[in-house]
């Protein structure tokens, strides 16, 4: 059964970085999409960014593309989600989420996951 446990948010002014973290287990993540999730209250889970384990290639929106980046650490079983100049609207709880991945499109719905989480809160104040 597939486990995944973020940390790392937090509470930081516009402009500052985060590190969020997401520790994963309970079976071989090869061939598997690692996603990040953010949802603000009122709204709904969107997708933030996507790694695919096995190549390392990698998908952003255009509302964080040039200041957030996915990384994992294979051999930690570890995914990373650096955020650079934060602004307010990036304030959100953020999930870890994971699918098994076919290479052949991007899974951007949180519909289409069905391991996550419990999430971490980041909020970013002006």
């Amino acid at each position: 059964q597939v486990q995944l446990v973020e940390s790392g948010g937090g509470s930081v002014q516009a402009g500052a970085s985060l590190r969020l973290s997401c520790a994963a287990s309970g079976r071989t993540f090869s061939g598997y999409d690692m996603s990040w999730f953010r949802q603000a209250p009122g709204k709904e889970r969107e997708i933030v960014a996507i790694i695919r384990w096995s190549d390392s290639s990698t998908y952003y929106p255009n509302s964080v593309k040039g200041r957030f980046t996915i990384s994992s650490d294979n051999a930690r079983n570890t995914v990373y989600l650096q955020m650079t100049s934060l602004k307010p609207e990036d304030t959100a709880v953020y999930y870890c989420a994971a699918r098994p991945g076919t290479g052949i499109r991007w899974y951007l719905s949180a519909n289409n996951y069905n391991s996550w989480g419990p999430g971490t809160q980041v909020t970013v104040s002006s």
